[in-house]
């Protein structure tokens, strides 16, 4: 709930939440229509709103048929396990499998004692609830005991997951190695929230990630699938885009009162400007992770108001997406895979089952 500064205003929780649905978008025409995926995060202090992403994503999944819901992210650490998958996979059922999840430890420190966890041992509780939530997935009845949460005997999770699939699962991480050897590890997909840091630094996760998911077995380095964050802010003219967002930028809460707008562009992916340099940019991220299944762009941040958000979502769905989709596809590498769906994992377990 970030205040406007170009007006002072700031949006109630109730208004937000309501943005972040779309529900008061315009009637006749969805701005998502022409996109893929809507993703949510999961925080849960103040100024934060969105404390149950599941919650949201149900009601986006009644109001769409074709885009994938996924978190950015779940917070593994804090999270029970039982209960995140029980809840993503009623989802599942909602959404007739259009559902990802993205487990991760987050970035507000107070939330584990807030939730009876020690930040400090972020890591092995990320390692342990992500173990056991595979096998919450995949067994229908588990005996357990870790260190962490209480054991479980002949435990049944429930509903079980759509067709026995569990959702597809990218850890998300943006400075953490041993979340880059966690995907690796159980062959799923990892996401670098490309954000705040500089290529350099994207670039070595997504590499080790690669070598790792190749070391583990899982196929080649290309074929890991790796997905990246983005965030832009759009005009016809560059520097209309400059000027209206510089002012957002200044105070946002998370980057304001630190580096210009420009060092913040030149040193991170953030893209102010035109849709056809957003475009030229985020073409530019292969140059750093190599071909890549999934983009996501922040786009709804630092108070700007919720016409200005469904006009950005306008100009990437009708100008930038399709040409992004356009250039990825020329020369797609063969040995890459797609973006793994409910339909191709059911498919690729149907044909193990047969074997």
């Amino acid at each position: 709930m970030t205040s406007d500064p170009t007006t002072g205003r700031t949006p109630s929780e109730h208004e937000r939440i309501k943005a972040m649905s779309l529900s008061r978008s315009r009637r006749r025409r969805c701005p998502w229509t022409p996109l893929d995926v809507f993703a949510t995060g999961e925080h849960h202090s103040p100024p934060f709103v969105p404390s149950s992403p599941t919650t949201l994503l149900g009601y986006v999944a009644a109001r769409t048929e074709k885009l994938i819901l996924s978190t950015v992210t779940t917070l593994i650490t804090t999270d029970d396990p039982v209960k995140i998958a029980e809840d993503f996979a009623m989802l599942q059922h909602l959404a007739d499998g259009r559902v990802d999840l993205m487990p991760g430890r987050g970035n507000t420190g107070p939330v584990h004692p807030w939730f009876g966890q020690d930040i400090r041992q972020g890591i092995p509780l990320a390692r342990e609830n992500y173990a056991l939530l595979r096998r919450l997935w995949r067994e229908d009845v588990v005996d357990w005991e870790g260190t962490f949460r209480t054991p479980l005997q002949g435990f049944t999770a429930t509903p079980r997951p759509l067709d026995g699939v569990p959702p597809f699962v990218r850890h998300g991480s943006i400075r953490s190695p041993e979340i880059a050897e966690q995907a690796a590890f159980y062959g799923d997909g990892f996401f670098h929230n490309n954000i705040f840091w500089p290529a350099e630094h994207t670039r070595r996760m997504a590499q080790l990630y690669r070598r790792r998911y190749a070391h583990h077995g899982h196929g080649t380095p290309e074929q890991a699938i790796v997905g990246l964050g983005g965030q832009v802010f759009m005009r016809k003219n560059s520097q209309d885009a400059v000027r209206e967002f510089r002012p957002y930028f200044n105070y946002a809460p998370v980057y304001g009162h630190g580096p210009s707008l420009e060092d913040f562009t030149e040193q991170t992916p953030l893209t102010v400007g035109s849709p056809q340099q957003v475009i030229e940019r985020t073409l530019a991220f292969r140059e750093t992770v190599g071909d890549y299944q999934r983009q996501l762009f922040l786009m709804d941040h630092a108070g700007l108001p919720l016409k200005t958000v469904l006009e950005q979502l306008d100009i990437l769905g009708e100008e930038v997406v399709p040409v992004l989709r356009e250039e990825f596809a020329k020369g797609h590498p063969a040995e890459v895979p797609d973006a793994p769906t409910h339909a191709s994992l059911l498919k690729a377990q149907e044909e193990v089952n047969a074997a």
